[in-house]
């Protein structure tokens, strides 16, 4: 795991969502998570239908954040979970040994210890900057990303307010992905943002 990690927006605009997640997608995102916690169901599971095509498409992984039955029903690689959702041994035992479990862990070195204990596939840590979509407590410091590196081995996606210019001490740090939301989904050009992205992995 290595690159750009896609996460949706909440956009009811289903082909306003598939047009700007197709040019992000070409532009070398490597990873995309649909997140949309206020939807219907309905339009969650067209959501997810159709951007799991997208992603087949593209070769590119495609997990849902926190609805474990919405990634059982559609066959998604994988799925997040955060401090709130349902425990990493859980979905596990849901969804099996091969789907990819993504934790979030915050500031907490621990919670990422924990989370490899539990089988994760990757942590993610953050928020590390104020953000434009989500609200939390931007406290994560930096120095995180190397002291998991040096212990945990998992990929590491770092989180929260993320820009080409503020990512890059993060990855120089070992962060594995950098996960966006704003900094794509309201570029003017999503292409061109996503492609800044992957090239602080080039």
């Amino acid at each position: 795991m290595k690159g750009l990690y896609l996460v949706t927006p909440d956009w009811d605009d289903t082909e306003r969502l598939l047009d700007v997640t197709d040019a992000a997608l070409r532009g070398g995102a490597t990873l995309l998570q649909y997140r949309h916690k206020t939807a219907a169901p309905s339009l969650r599971r067209t959501q997810a239908e159709r951007l799991q095509a997208l992603c087949r498409r593209h070769g590119c992984p495609f997990i849902i954040n926190d609805f474990v039955e919405l990634c059982r029903d559609v066959d998604a690689d994988g799925i997040h979970v955060g401090g709130t959702d349902l425990a990493v041994t859980e979905v596990r035992r849901v969804l099996g040994p091969d789907k990819i479990v993504g934790a979030s862990c915050y500031g907490s070195l621990q919670l990422a210890r924990e989370a490899h204990a539990a089988g994760a596939s990757y942590v993610a840590f953050g928020g590390f900057y104020p953000s434009r979509v989500k609200k939390y407590e931007v406290s994560t410091p930096p120095a995180i990303v190397a002291e998991a590196k040096r212990e945990i081995p998992l990929p590491a996606v770092v989180i929260g307010g993320m820009t080409r210019e503020n990512a890059q001490p993060l990855v120089a740090q070992g962060a594995d992905m950098v996960a966006a939301i704003s900094s794509v989904y309201f570029a003017v050009d999503p292409e061109a943002a996503a492609r800044e992205f992957a090239m602080l992995f080039a």
